[in-house]
């Protein structure tokens, strides 16, 4: 992996009517024509992403969409596809063509509830300033694509804009442990294991620790007898949520352990309220139907752990007669109420702000939520253990 991940960067996306100069901005913002450009209505039916470099901020996704005012055939549904982006929008801008700000100034006022409702920060950006008939101004950013220092100046805004909303990501694990502390990865090679890498997770935490002075070593569940005994000093185990059982009944009681799952959850989402999900595991009766949501779609086998190994631990750990519904990448469903509980992923693959959403849409449907690594470490009796790290870690800074 060489460029970071779109789920670690900040998304940016462009809305406004059709034929307001999203298309245009978008393209003059990544320097490309990427997105189609016309004066006829619809010509976005889907929203185009980009992912690039806004100095001095650092990365991000700039993303164009459907015109809110699209009255197409497909309009409603690209509208849908459009109302959906909020959930992972970090920042808006909303374009407004220059020579139409007292027609707009309604369909801005609307779209700014829906922003402010999910607490997304955002500026109103006048295209096509350089044919401007209105001479009389208002709050906002006046560009022109032809201009190319009014497109620089927008860049240093936004990019200004994102500093100030952009705290420092949690750590995985940098407020956990010191540094010159030690950590050993357990990293399961088996048919589910992508060829030739390692999964998002393990890859960052690599990462994370050469960026908190952390010693880590990586080893497979058949190795780690000996890894434990070559290594002198283990301060904490992370592994796999699929061999937790396994690696625990190994790893002396004395050295703590958690998952990747776990600490990617932590650091995305709600640990709190996801741990509090659990308990809705031991009140499920026959009958009940359970969602796992995985944000990944790679190719299932017979070892894959949200379509088998959840599945079979739950039945095992409740002795319950469960149904169970699947959802995969960005698909989530509308109607969470018909679940008894829903089990997510670790969340790698979306944003922190996605991720949040997906909780929040639960917490409002009074769903109980939790995750892969939690239930896993739950149904092997060792959910204590698991989280013990994170309960010492808020203990000493609180």
């Amino acid at each position: 992996m060489i460029v970071t991940p779109q789920s670690n960067r900040l998304h940016v996306c462009i809305f406004g009517e059709t034929n307001s100069g999203k298309s245009a901005l978008f393209n003059a913002l990544i320097e490309s024509d990427v997105s189609i450009v016309s004066d006829i209505s619809g010509t976005t039916t889907d929203f185009v992403q980009k992912s690039m470099e806004l100095l001095p901020f650092g990365p991000i996704v700039l993303v164009d969409t459907a015109g809110l005012n699209d009255n197409t055939i497909l309009g409603e549904k690209r509208l849908e596809k459009t109302e959906k982006l909020l959930d992972r929008t970090d920042f808006a801008i909303y374009t407004v063509d220059a020579n139409k700000i007292n027609e707009s100034t309604k369909e801005y006022e609307e779209f700014k509830q829906k922003l402010d409702s999910k607490n997304i920060p955002h500026l109103i950006v006048f295209t096509k300033s350089d044919i401007i008939l209105e001479k009389t101004l208002q709050n906002g950013t006046y560009i022109s694509i032809f201009d190319e220092e009014s497109i620089k100046k927008l860049k240093e805004i936004i990019s200004n804009k994102l500093l100030e909303i952009k705290k420092d990501s949690d750590s995985m694990i940098g407020d956990l442990l010191s540094p010159k502390s030690t950590v050993l990865m357990v990293v399961p090679i088996d048919s589910s294991a992508p060829k030739g890498r390692l999964i998002l997770p393990q890859v960052q935490l690599i990462r994370d620790c050469l960026d908190n002075s952390i010693t880590c070593y990586v080893t497979t569940e058949k190795e780690l007898s000996e890894a434990l005994e070559n290594i002198k000093k283990i301060d904490l185990v992370v592994t796999d949520s699929q061999v937790f059982k396994l690696v625990a009944d190994i790893v002396p009681k004395s050295v703590k352990l958690t998952s990747f799952s776990i600490l990617m959850a932590r650091q995305k989402g709600d640990i709190d309220i996801l741990l509090n999900g659990i308990d809705a595991i031991k009140h499920l009766k026959d009958g009940d139907k359970v969602l796992i949501a995985e944000t990944c779609t790679h190719n299932r086998t017979h070892e894959d752990i949200g379509h088998v190994k959840i599945p079979n631990a739950l039945k095992k750990t409740t002795g319950c007669n469960l149904e169970f519904d699947f959802s995969h990448g960005r698909d989530y469903p509308e109607n969470l109420e018909q679940y008894t509980l829903i089990i997510h992923c670790g969340g790698c693959m979306i944003t922190e702000r996605e991720f949040k959403s997906r909780i929040s849409y639960a917490k409002n449907a009074n769903i109980p939520i939790t995750n892969y690594g939690l239930v896993l470490a739950h149904c092997s009796g060792i959910l204590e253990r698991s989280v013990e790290i994170l309960k010492e870690s808020r203990e000493l800074n609180a």
